[in-house]
């Protein structure tokens, strides 16, 4: 018989080896597009009061979930701190640069800085605490994206540096360059997704200390209308649901929890409600039986 040790970890991640720590949860805002600041508000204050204080934005942000723009969605964070500027301190502020549609990606020297300076004025703010490279630029050499990510630290505009979308040949070349160590980084992981964990990411996390910001980790919510979903990994999450009389986006989200790395799931609901129940993912027990049961219904595949 195996263990059945529950492999959900709840607790508090570091970020990098010696940087703040941030919630199990965070929330990301890139559906954050509200025109009226007070339901902003409500959503940031309901994140950060259900532990999730990693508040994860980017400058693209805004260009698509009904939002109006480029740099929308860091405005409208900018005007909740503004208005309520005690928030900033219970906060690690991440956002990230890097995409410029229709271009579509730079990462030159002039480039990254103009980025960091319009986003720090977007938000209004004097110091991003993590800031991330949102998807890499291949026609820059990681050398000069290091120097300038390490400048732009030294004069204390940003605190720490992620990525976000790497390869994890791509994270070598920049942490190969870098002073600086990365902190963070973020790809696509789920239920539905479980890439990071067979391409490297995860292990190369685990090898630097570096912490993985899970983004879409409910799928896009395709996870509650099985759209683009496979029946038998529903079936399973639905099983494990039921007895653990939580939803899917508990089980969803307890998965995340579970792998060793110890990444931070990123939450974008837009309901403060969804925001408070969140926790529940924490109640949940999965043992490895469990998680081999996802993986196999997720990849379609019998595991070897």
């Amino acid at each position: 018989m195996g263990m059945t040790s529950n492999l959900v970890n709840a607790t508090a991640r570091t970020l990098g080896v010696d940087g703040p720590q941030i919630g199990a949860l965070g929330y990301g805002t890139w559906r954050l597009t509200a025109e009226d600041p007070a339901t902003n508000q409500e959503l940031i204050e309901a994140a950060l009061g259900a532990g999730m204080n990693l508040i994860d934005t980017a400058d693209v942000y805004g260009l698509d979930h009904g939002g109006t723009g480029f740099g929308q969605n860091e405005e409208r964070l900018g005007e909740v701190l503004r208005n309520s500027p005690t928030l900033r301190d219970q906060m690690v502020l991440a956002t990230k640069g890097g995409i410029m549609p229709p271009l579509p990606y730079d990462s030159s020297p002039e480039y990254l800085r103009a980025a960091v300076e319009a986003s720090l004025g977007r938000l209004g703010v004097e110091h991003i605490d993590l800031w991330q490279i949102h998807r890499p630029d291949m026609f820059t050499h990681p050398a000069d994206v290091a120097a300038t990510l390490d400048a732009l630290i030294d004069e204390g505009k940003i605190g720490m540096v992620g990525v976000s979308n790497f390869t994890i040949d791509q994270y070598d070349a920049l942490a190969a360059h870098l002073d600086h160590s990365i902190v963070s980084t973020q790809p696509e992981f789920s239920v539905a997704q479980c890439q990071p964990m067979r391409d490297g990411t995860f292990d190369r996390a685990m090898r630097d200390g570096v912490t993985p910001l899970a983004w879409s980790p409910l799928a896009g919510g395709r996870l509650f209308s099985g759209e683009g979903i496979r029946p038998e990994l529903l079936e399973v999450i639905d099983r494990l649901a039921e007895r653990e009389s939580v939803d899917r986006a508990a089980i969803a989200t307890a998965f995340v929890l579970a792998n060793p790395s110890k990444p931070v799931a990123l939450l974008g609901t837009q309901t403060p409600a969804r925001l408070t129940s969140a926790a529940a993912a924490f109640d949940v027990s999965l043992d490895r039986k469990d998680v081999y049961d996802i993986v196999a219904a997720s990849e379609g595949v019998p595991l070897p």
